[in-house]
């Protein structure tokens, strides 16, 4: 079934929620406080379907201080129902929703002109005429207008069968699902239920979803779309999810639900922006940004000004993350004004120079995804992760690999999707090389290498390691790489290199991987070689990360023993004045006492048994 969703917009009092009634039965104003004002508050929700079409209407506030509310489900329509009286015709509300639906990029419209009861018959035309030429002033693509009156069924019914022959669905399938939600309410033996618009990939029950505002992960037990149990939700449908393992006081209207992985929040973005008619966009201000259904205060830092500007490049700082994608729009308003409409370009922050920011920006709102790919490269010497595009550039990884074997001079991981300038090559190869040449007895792996380098990836420093044996740099030695200069037996050289350095720590010893980097020695390697001065009795090991010289040991016995001689016991207290330990060393100690026969514990001290005293 083809789903579309129809949004109104108008003047207060121009009939919207009197239609979608008459059109579907479905009372709009269902809180007492919009029953006594006779108005439109929040957003409301309802649809009519046959076998093929299924129409969701959003019907939205019409009073200009309920705007935050109109933009809150605005983003959302595939189409939007410009709802008009006859009787008034333009009114101040309906240029601005015309406004903010021009600056969302909203094409799509239908006109309805209202309440035809209340003027001539011959009148109808010429007022007809007259709005569609204001609605079209404002880059509307008008898909057919009609009059009605919710008193003249034949009216409503040729409507309802003009949206019916609509296929009006704009929303482009993305590579993930999102979410914004609307509204959020407990229903009893449910619990928390949040409702809102599919964007992107359709979910299904049971799947988990990722609510970003909050990092925490929810499982869907049950989906309705528009009333009805479904097993599975699409694009462009209105969707209650009811979410198991999150509470309802946790989400608020314009949180972003998603599936884990595919976005990140950054309290600033990059917009480009195109203000109202005599309106400007001034220099570190603050402004409230609607973007989707959620309303965030920011300041606006304009890229070619230091004061104003009609349109241009901005960054929006904000005091919370902003979960949004490229091309994704967004509202400007300072008080009850709306200011500016924006376009996310850069959703993902990243350490630039002004030069370079400006140049991507250029390239992003020209939708020139391989420059701004080229600029980003320039600016991620160290790996440029290619999982972020489908937040970044709206690319599925299939997508961003094509465009990514079309760029000049980069190395590609294929399996760890990062993109490298080829001469960060030198980047990895001049810091093998630094430590081999720095110590000649270095043995180490592919692996051993990259934790050193965590943002060069494995097949990268492969290659690398591949150009350095062809230059008998180095040699290799089953996984693991040499210098070709030693000749001499590498374990006997590294099993004496541990052993010197355990003598020289003594009763301290560092954790076996601190010892292996500093020696440069693979980590499985310098386990093995652990292994064998353990078993030659040179070194002991007393805990799992604790190995010590066996002379040390010996030797730290003898003085425990002395100390109860002494002093009648050993424990923590006077162990530490004659040897100022932390205590994992003294406790260790103290422990390995414990397996001499002579030795008895004593609450927290060790004594010597009687026999020995």
């Amino acid at each position: 079934m083809n789903n579309y969703i129809i949004g109104t917009c108008g003047h207060i009092d121009h009939g919207k929620t009197a239609l979608i009634k008459a059109l579907n039965g479905f009372e709009g104003d269902t809180t007492n406080e919009e029953k006594q004002r006779g108005i439109t508050i929040d957003l409301s929700f309802s649809n009519i379907s046959n076998d093929k079409q299924n129409i969701a209407f959003i019907d939205v506030p019409g009073h200009e201080k309920l705007v935050k509310n109109m933009i809150a489900g605005a983003f959302s329509f595939d189409c939007v129902m410009i709802v008009v009286s006859a009787s008034e015709k333009i009114m101040p509300q309906t240029t601005e929703h015309l406004q903010i639906l021009s600056l969302l990029g909203i094409k799509n419209a239908i006109l309805t002109i209202t309440k035809k009861d209340l003027v001539e018959e011959d009148q109808l035309p010429s007022i007809t005429k007259e709005i569609e030429e204001y609605v079209k002033e404002y880059g509307f693509d008008l898909l057919f207008s009609t009059t009605v009156s919710i008193y003249d069924e034949n009216s409503i019914k040729t409507l309802k069968e003009k949206l019916f022959s609509l296929n009006a669905n704009t929303k482009i399938e993305e590579n993930f699902f999102r979410y914004y939600v609307d509204r959020v309410f407990s229903s009893q033996g449910a619990g928390t239920i949040v409702t809102g618009t599919v964007l992107g990939r359709p979910i299904k029950i049971n799947d988990k979803l990722f609510i970003c505002d909050i990092k925490k992960e929810a499982k869907i037990k049950n989906l309705q779309v528009h009333g009805i149990d479904s097993e599975v939700s699409n694009i462009s449908n209105r969707t209650a999810i009811n979410l198991n393992g999150v509470k309802t006081n946790d989400i608020k209207r314009g949180f972003v639900i998603s599936k884990k992985g595919y976005l990140r929040g950054f309290d600033t973005i990059d917009i480009s922006f195109d203000s109202l008619k005599n309106r400007e966009l001034k220099h570190n201000q603050s402004y409230s940004i609607f973007i989707g259904s959620k309303k965030i205060e920011g300041k606006i830092l304009l890229f070619n000004s230091t004061e104003s500007l009609q349109n241009g490049f901005a960054m929006i700082k904000t005091s919370e993350p902003i979960f949004s994608i490229y091309k994704e729009k967004l509202i400007i308003r300072q008080g009850n004004d709306t200011i500016a409409g924006g376009e996310v370009l850069n959703p993902v922050m990243d350490p630039m120079k002004k030069s370079q920011k400006l140049e991507l920006l250029e390239a992003l709102k020209k939708e020139n995804i391989s420059k701004a790919f080229e600029i980003l490269l320039n600016a991620h010497k160290k790996g440029l992760g290619l999982v972020s595009s489908a937040q970044r550039f709206a690319l599925s990884h299939e997508k961003a690999l094509e465009y990514a074997k079309n760029l000049e001079n980069t190395f590609i991981d294929e399996k760890s999707l990062v993109l490298y300038p080829k001469e960060t090559k030198n980047i990895i190869k001049d810091s093998i090389k630094n430590i081999y040449i720095k110590n000649q007895f270095a043995l180490l792996s592919n692996a051993s290498i990259q934790l050193r380098l965590k943002w060069a990836s494995e097949s990268f420093i492969e290659t690398v390691l591949e150009e350095l044996l062809e230059e008998n740099f180095l040699v290799k030695d089953g996984n693991l790489y040499k210098n070709s200069t030693i000749i001499e037996d590498f374990k006997s050289r590294l099993e004496s290199a541990v052993l010197e350095r355990l003598e020289k720590e003594d009763l301290a010893p560092t954790a076996p991987y601190n010892i292996y980097d500093d020696l440069d020695l693979d980590r499985k390697m310098g386990d093995d070689i652990l292994k064998a001065l353990c078993a030659k009795k040179a070194v002991i090991r007393l805990q799992h990360n604790l190995f010590i010289h066996a002379q040390s040991l010996t030797n730290i016995v003898q003085e425990m023993k002395n100390i109860i001689k002494e002093e009648g016991y050993i424990d923590i207290a006077n162990f530490k004045k004659k040897h100022p330990l932390s205590r994992k060393y003294l406790v260790t100690y103290l422990d390995y006492l414990d397996n001499f026969s002579q030795i008895k514990k004593d609450g927290n001290k060790r004594i010597f048994l009687s026999e020995f005293l």
